[in-house]
């Protein structure tokens, strides 16, 4: 069985830290689908808002989320 997360990086140190994060969780040897979504400042100046309709729904579909700073 195979589980999907929606990852959201984030901003600053998010993306590292999401990717440290990912592999820990994937050294588990649980099936895990990422489905990442951008949210955050950058999303806000080029989207107007910071968490678009599009992650809500990702969200929302997955059931579970994985958030950077």
């Amino acid at each position: 069985m195979s589980y999907r997360i929606t990852l959201i990086p984030g901003d600053g140190t998010g993306p590292e830290l999401t990717a440290a994060t990912k592999r820990v969780l994937e050294a588990t040897g649980v099936d895990l689908e990422w489905e990442v979504q951008e949210a955050g400042v950058d999303v806000l100046e080029e989207k107007g808002t910071p968490l678009p309709d599009e992650v809500l729904a990702s969200i929302r579909r997955n059931k579970v989320a994985l958030k950077g700073p």
